[in-house]
């Protein structure tokens, strides 16, 4: 997915989404399917997103089964240097396909509000992740 968005290569990156894949952004547009989304990030890419990179930090990773699992990350675009702080927090629901590749099959983008998180953290301390406190 990274490598495809770096190349901006809507393409490459719609294959790795499954056939029925959902994906929202973090504006909250909903695109349903591959061929829905694909058609989104090849408009993006040779529009105001030409030119931009991808940069992804793993968080976590969690299988149920042996064919789906929910990969979180923190992520953003970018152009230049790469950014130490991401502001996005990403879910990814991925599964085996019947081709054994892992895909896609649902995936989320929220836009963190570090302030108000850090915010919310001093009001209600209990509230901040085990990894946060």
């Amino acid at each position: 997915m990274t490598e495809a968005w770096n190349r901006n290569d809507a393409t490459a990156f719609g294959a790795v989404f499954t056939e029925n894949a959902t994906y929202t952004t973090y504006l909250g547009t909903h695109y349903r399917g591959r061929a829905d989304l694909t058609a989104a990030h090849e408009a993006l890419f040779d529009g105001f997103l030409a030119g931009t990179k991808l940069a992804d930090a793993f968080l976590d990773l969690r299988f149920f089964g042996d064919d789906v699992a929910v990969v979180t990350s923190r992520g953003d675009t970018y152009t230049g240097e790469r950014p130490t702080d991401l502001g996005k927090t990403q879910t990814y629901t991925m599964v085996r396909e019947a081709d054994g590749a892992w895909r896609i099959a649902s995936f989320h983008n929220t836009q963190r509000r570090r302030a108000l998180e850090r915010i919310s953290f001093l009001v209600a301390p209990d509230t901040a992740p085990a990894a946060e406190r």
